[in-house]
């Protein structure tokens, strides 16, 4: 399997989707203090640079 550079963005933004799931389920589920919002917040950036991959598919 040849892997071009759109390939291995797809990749990349669904590995991101991925993480940024389990943070925001981390930060949802697992701590309910402060610190819940960080990780919560790490996972939303997550979801930001998945958007980014995902634009730039096509274009690199």
């Amino acid at each position: 399997m040849a892997m071009n550079k759109n390939t291995v963005l797809a990749w990349a933004t669904w590995v991101m989707i991925f993480v940024g799931l389990a943070l925001i389920g981390l930060g949802a589920f697992r701590y309910d203090d402060v610190a819940g919002w960080g990780f919560a917040a790490v996972g939303v950036g997550f979801f930001a640079n998945a958007w980014v991959f995902n634009a730039l598919k096509g274009r690199v």
